[in-house]
């Protein structure tokens, strides 16, 4: 079966993950790192879920899972030992429209979560069809060798020379040559050796040639 890729938007949004223990404690963590208004449905909660919840930072719902507990959510991830919980969370967001995914088994998931790394605004996100996890932490070890820390801050001035033409440079031709120019320069290999003002000083130089003066 192929899987259709996406970027969710769940910041503000409402998930639930059922379940209190060490796995759930992994998705919440990930969960909240988006934004996401996180409730967690389980009798007992782990020390660090007792915390967040503590902290304002979960909702604890510290009973059994109901059909209801996934109303207004956008989805559910379903994080128990226990077969017939899961089962019940997948055909409540079923019935409810809600997507599910149940840690580890592939067969009651409407999606997966892919292994990923993020350098501030890119995100490269490596699926295997829930086959083969393992395999998706391999090459995610692999692109963070090859992605260094140093695309963070060369993505912000991607980001400023991007922003800066689109306002004074009319021409679509003209946007997209500038910022291939400036791809094709040494400015992430300025970055990579701590050089961050030479790097800046590479994207305005960029940036001067395409800009037309004001005024003429």
């Amino acid at each position: 079966m192929r899987l259709y890729p996406l970027y969710l938007k769940i910041d503000g949004r409402r998930c639930v993950v059922v379940g209190g223990g060490t796995v759930a404690r992994r998705k919440v963590a990930s969960l909240l790192d988006y934004g996401a208004r996180v409730s967690v449905v389980s009798p007992e909660l782990c020390p660090e879920l007792e915390d967040c919840a503590a902290r304002g930072e979960i909702e604890a719902i510290r009973r059994g899972f109901e059909a209801g507990d996934l109303d207004g959510a956008i989805l559910a991830i379903a994080a128990t030992d226990k077969e017939s919980v899961n089962r019940a969370v997948l055909e409540a967001g079923r019935a409810a429209g809600v997507w599910v995914n149940v840690v580890d088994v592939p067969a009651l998931c409407d999606f997966y979560v892919p292994a990923s790394i993020r350098r501030g605004p890119i995100e490269i996100a490596i699926g295997t069809s829930g086959q083969c996890p393992a395999l998706a932490k391999r090459l995610r070890i692999e692109l963070e060798k090859a992605v260094g820390p140093e695309y963070e801050p060369y993505a912000e001035l991607c980001g400023r020379l991007r922003t800066a033409l689109q306002a004074r440079v009319p021409e679509a031709e003209r946007r997209v040559a500038a910022e291939k120019e400036f791809l094709d320069s040494p400015a992430l290999s300025l970055l990579a050796e701590g050089k961050e003002e030479e790097a800046e000083r590479v994207m305005q130089e960029c940036l001067a040639r395409w800009i037309e003066p004001e005024g003429r």
